[in-house]
């Protein structure tokens, strides 16, 4: 270094021993990352091995190089998939310290000891409550009043002792209130066993009924029930009646459904004066009904299916007559009455006629009120209408928000149980009196530490696609936030089944949000935010108008600087990965890094395959490959079929071996191609749960270290793991 005046020796020796000691920590430093990347490299990433299957349709051949990674028990599949846990364990070591950070972090976020707002049904006011040092609900009721001796009904932390996974999906009782049934899956595929608990006596009865969906309907003579069971790519086909304390194999069928893109469920009204068996296709519906006090008799058709037309309806009960919503001559949903005994369509009289700018959601009858659900401009609102004077709007403070009705058991009262909840609101349990139009505030979730709800902000706004539709776009981010692109900010997108993506509060996101993360969700076409016309032009042959929009979204985002490509992240899961495989297969450089989760990547295969789970029944949402038009359109978006040899983000793609709804093999063939493929060193990691299923980990907190490990991921690439 040279120096423009003459300063004194010791001065010097002072500044250069200062620029000694500097320079030593940045060598250190410098070796430390440098140590890193040497533990992140020394292990080759697992490279499947390539076993060509040529599979021909519509004079097309594609060959499937990873076809053989669809046998579950093989143990050569097994070693390969545990090669790439094995190497995302090695590569992510470095974050292990920090993964448990984020794991207390948002574990200790959530109240330990904790209990839900009681409803009251039947002489009972149930609850659900959880205890400190425990993973699993406990079923509580008190009979009579709150203030009555506790009843544990069910305690799963007991059931779910041994097992690696446990899950109990429903909870049924008799209308004496004796006998519980419940559904139990140890193994993560969505197969539930349905055991009986004496409530008298505490004592769990021998008999169970395997395979089936979980639910059980009792009839009102407290000993006959009805369930549903699978076939074997779990589509719920036939509806069993069974007598309790007998052997299920002796039960009688009372429904088959044989189409097989049509599911079937039963369930009782809230009436509950009527048994009603379900049958439904994606855009067709067809409904049965029984009396439920006589429940050995036969049912009786409510009105037949008319696929053709896409002919859908849903079916309460209220009084002596039948509410149905339906989109008879009303893209967006209308609803109708009929009388009890004449339930033809040509019996239907219209009460809320059909909108083109709202889309009926739902609807809660009660004796002097009806509730609908209502979705405008994207944000559903809860219209109160009685059955004399004026209808109106339940008034919520946030712009972007999700408001709901709760459990409400009581068909006599003026008071509507429902849930609110925004980006910046915890969820929030009210009582609102639909006479005086008084709220209620029953719990908030409490959110522990020092969450102060002030200091996020959200923003909703439109984006303009390339085709010129306005787009919502949903964002929160912690207060201080630069809109001068130097934030990381995390894309969220799902556009599949009409499944809109609502803005609610996460106390598990504040650990991105906390750390200068801005959380966006694009409310791409393919959802029904804007009304079913929303969904219908993101599927079928308008498939790419989701990916397209999630891709405007992502550009406005860059080019508003709220943030740049070099801090720009997406995640989806599901059929949300399905947008993911997409987006990157289409625009590569928009992205630093991507989370897919349980992501649907080989369409063309699974839809051609319809032994495969849910296939049959999903023609209505791709297209049936098996048309030559629809094999085209999806083989040109299938993200599997369209790894490239080019340069992709860094990635991270998580799998259950047990997976019912999107087989493991899907994600394992994907990796193992984009590896083969892929021309930069970013890293491709695969993340395949070798005990659970679709929905990851079973257990309160046990899931959250899958969601540590994949914001572990996004806050390393944005050199954010080190902050706080």
């Amino acid at each position: 270094m040279k120096f423009r005046t003459n300063i004194i020796f010791v001065f010097i020796v002072y500044i250069l021993c200062s620029f000694t000691v500097e320079a030593q920590d940045k060598s250190n430093i410098k070796l430390k990352k440098q140590k890193e990347m040497d533990i992140k490299t020394q292990v080759n990433p697992p490279i499947a091995t390539k076993k060509p299957k040529e599979m021909s349709i519509h004079g097309d051949t594609r060959i499937d190089d990873y076809y053989w990674l669809n046998q579950r028990e093989d143990q050569e599949v097994l070693d390969y998939l545990n090669a790439e846990n094995a190497y995302k364990e090695q590569q992510m070591a470095h974050t292990k310290d920090f993964q448990e950070k984020l794991f207390e972090e948002i574990k200790g976020r959530i109240k330990k000891t904790d209990m839900s707002v009681p409803y009251k049904e039947n002489g009972y006011h149930y609850f659900t409550k959880y205890e400190d040092g425990k993973e699993y609900p406990i079923f509580s009721r008190r009979k009579g009043s709150i203030e009555a001796d506790e009843e544990i009904y069910l305690d799963v932390n007991v059931l779910a002792k041994g097992y690696d996974y446990y899950s109990v999906n429903s909870r049924s009782i008799s209308p004496d209130n004796k006998i519980l049934a419940y559904g139990e899956d140890t193994l993560s595929r969505r197969i539930y066993t349905i055991r009986f608990k004496n409530l008298e006596t505490g004592e769990t009865m021998e008999s169970s009924i395997p395979n089936t969906t979980g639910s059980a309907t009792w009839g009102n003579d407290n000993k006959t029930l009805f369930y549903t069971v699978k076939d074997e790519s779990l589509r719920a086909y036939k509806i069993f009646r069974h007598t309790l304390g007998t052997d299920s194999k002796n039960d009688e069928l009372i429904y088959h459904e044989k189409e097989d893109t049509y599911s079937c469920y039963v369930w009782k009204t809230r009436s509950k004066k009527f048994i009603m068996i379900g049958s439904f296709a994606t855009l067709a519906s067809e409904f049965r009904y029984l009396k439920a006090d006589n429940p050995t008799g036969d049912f009786q058709m409510f009105h037949p299916r008319d696929y053709e037309n896409k002919l859908e309806y849903m079916v309460s009960h209220v009084g002596d007559k039948f509410y149905i919503r339906t989109n008879l001559d009303a893209q967006n949903f209308r609803m109708m009455s009929t009388p009890e005994d004449a339930t033809g369509v040509k019996n239907w009289k219209e009460i809320i006629p059909h909108r083109e700018d709202v889309l009926l959601e739902g609807s809660d009858v009660f004796k002097n009120f009806l509730v609908l659900s209502e979705r405008i401009e994207g944000i559903t609102k809860l219209r109160v209408i009685p059955n004399e004077g004026e209808d109106h709007y339940i008034e919520f403070p946030d712009k972007a928000n999700l408001a709901y009705t709760s459990v409400n058991p009581d068909f006599d009262t003026e008071v509507l149980r429902l849930g609110y909840t925004s980006m910046t609101t915890p969820n929030s349990t009210f009582d609102y009196n639909m006479g005086t139009k008084k709220m209620t505030l029953l719990k908030q979730q409490e959110v522990l530490g020092d969450f102060n709800a002030d200091l996020y902000a959200s923003e909703r706004f439109n984006v303009k696609s390339r085709d010129g539709v306005n787009i919502p776009l949903t964002m929160v981010y912690k207060k201080g936030m630069k809109k001068d692109g130097s934030a990381p900010l995390l894309l969220y997108g799902y556009g599949s089944y009409g499944n809109s993506m609502d803005p609610y509060f996460s106390s598990v996101r504040l650990s991105l949000l906390d750390r200068g993360f801005t959380f966006a969700i694009a409310h791409v076409r393919g959802g029904e935010e804007l009304g079913r016309q929303w969904y219908e032009n993101g599927k079928f042959l308008k498939k790419k108008n989701t990916f397209t929009d999630f891709i405007d979204c992502a550009e406005y985002l860059i080019a508003e600087k709220y943030t740049a490509k070099e801090n720009l992240f997406a995640m989806g899961g599901s059929a949300g990965g399905l947008l993911m495989g997409a987006i990157i297969n289409m625009r590569p450089d928009l992205w630093k890094g991507v989370v897919a989760a349980v992501p649907f990547v080989d369409v063309v295969t699974t839809m051609l395959d319809e032994t495969i789970p849910l296939t049959t029944g999903e023609f209505d949402e791709w297209g049936n490959p098996k048309n030559e038009e629809y094999y085209h359109y999806i083989k040109s978006y299938s993200p599997y079929d369209n790894v490239e040899a080019k340069d992709y983000p860094a990635m991270l793609v998580t799998t259950g071996l047990h997976d019912s709804q999107v087989q493991y093999w899907e994600p394992a063939k994907w990796v193992a191609k984009l590896r083969d493929m892929k021309t930069d060193n970013n890293n491709l990691l695969l993340h395949c749960n070798m005990e659970t299923g679709h929905g990851g980990a079973s257990g309160r907190f046990k899931r959250y270290r899958e969601t540590a490990m994949e914001y572990a991921f996004l806050l390393d690439l944005a050199g954010k793991m080190e902050h706080q």
